[in-house]
């Protein structure tokens, strides 16, 4: 996406001013927040938050990281999502994506009657929106195209996007106002980086610490272009040239990837563009802002320091196509933990089976998976997974190892 002719700064402050934009509640805390905590909180996880995060019952010990599950920014569009409901009791809601990245979260908006906007043929089919209606913007964002499609459409607008989402924005405003190029640690066809690509003119998406070395190779060494532009295909603005578009560089990230590897990428970057371009030069060549989301920093260290207890197995609990989850289960597995990613207690589905997601792989069965005797089970969760959710998958583990003690 490459928005070079239109100011993507100057449009969102127009549209932030607009009567038809809401980025606040409307005055239904009280009965949303009872709400919330009726469908989401759990007994269970404050007991055991309240038990310094460990419960022991018959032959299970749990261990819970100190910081996992809801994060403030998911919370706050959970909310503004059920208020907008109340506030609009008789019309057509749609949401431009799911909410957050959690399968029981999204199912209770539907049977609320919160629309999801389908994808058709790998694009948004915005045909069914019309003017009126009130649209609802995820956690993680909307790109500038699509808030300017439901603007024109007469839409009632709904921003529930996170605050640090938008503070990456913000760090991608200054890049193009510059003319620098933003490399964005991210994936590229994910909601928030897709989002986040809209607002600059120049950019480029890394995956992962090894993109970002053939980037400083070929900053340094140059190299053959078509290659680049094959290696990084759909991942870079229109037009983009390494051979123009690398001299001038600033970092951004998609809020919920791996903190230690955004942190690795961009030392790489600015110490590449320090060796090409000396230090009284560095910084007309790079910029660099902490865009690391505090929320996704905490769960991944409280997951460092879990992993340092002698544990017989991790859970991993979060919606499978979340990216923050995911990078939770990568630290599980760099320590050597057997590690299930589950997105519900459905998963599993006796003490031999579960059902969960390999890293980078489809949905799988494996066998055997609960150990015989005592065990101590990490247990964590992404920033988008509900407490309710969490306890369901560790009162299953209880029932069936209960189960197995009187068999």
């Amino acid at each position: 996406m490459n928005n070079k002719k239109l100011d993507t700064k100057a449009f969102k402050r127009s549209l932030q001013q607009s009567e038809n934009y809401h980025r606040r509640g409307f005055g239904h805390e009280a009965e949303v927040t009872e709400l919330l905590n009726t469908e989401y909180q759990s007994n269970l996880i404050q007991t055991i938050r309240n038990n310094n995060y460990r419960l022991t019952r018959g032959e299970v010990t749990i261990y819970l990281a100190e910081a996992f599950g809801f994060c403030w920014g998911v919370e706050r569009a959970v909310a503004m999502a059920y208020e907008t409901r109340q506030h609009f009791p008789t019309e057509r809601i749609w949401i431009t994506n799911e909410i957050i990245h959690n399968p029981s979260v999204n199912q209770h908006l539907r049977d609320m009657e919160v629309g999801f906007i389908d994808v058709v043929e790998g694009k948004k089919d915005f045909s069914v929106v019309e003017k009126g209606d009130v649209v609802i913007l995820p956690a993680f964002g909307a790109s500038v195209e699509e808030m300017q499609l439901l603007n024109e459409k007469g839409c009632t607008i709904v921003d529930t996007t996170c605050p640090w989402v938008s503070k990456v924005w913000n760090s991608v405003e200054k890049h193009k106002k510059r003319d620098y190029t933003s490399i964005i640690h991210g994936k590229y066809n994910h909601e928030e980086t897709i989002a986040t690509s809209s607002f600059a003119d120049k950019y480029l998406v890394v995956l992962n610490l090894e993109q970002a070395e053939y980037v400083t190779n070929y900053i340094l060494n140059g190299g053959d272009k078509a290659e680049f532009l094959a290696k990084f295909d759909r991942a870079y603005s229109d037009g983009f040239d390494p051979d123009r578009d690398l001299i001038q560089i600033g970092i951004a990230n998609q809020t919920t990837m791996l903190k230690s590897e955004t942190e690795q990428i961009g030392k790489l970057l600015e110490q590449t563009m320090l060796q090409k371009y000396g230090p009284t030069q560095l910084n007309q060549h790079f910029m660099s802002f902490n865009t690391i989301c505090d929320a996704t920093q905490e769960r991944q260290d409280a997951m460092l320091e879990l992993v340092k207890q002698d544990l017989s197995l991790m859970l991993v609990i979060g919606g499978f196509n979340s990216s923050n989850t995911t990078h939770l289960q990568e630290i599980a597995l760099e320590y050597g933990i057997p590690s299930y990613h589950i997105d519900s207690s459905e998963r599993i589905v006796s003490r031999s089976k579960i059902e969960h997601k390999p890293l980078g792989k489809e949905i799988e069965v494996a066998e055997n998976w609960l150990p015989e005797g005592s065990i101590t089970i990490g247990v964590t969760s992404g920033a988008s997974t509900p407490d309710t959710v969490v306890a369901n998958a560790i009162e299953k583990i209880f029932e069936l190892k209960a189960v197995s003690a009187m068999t």
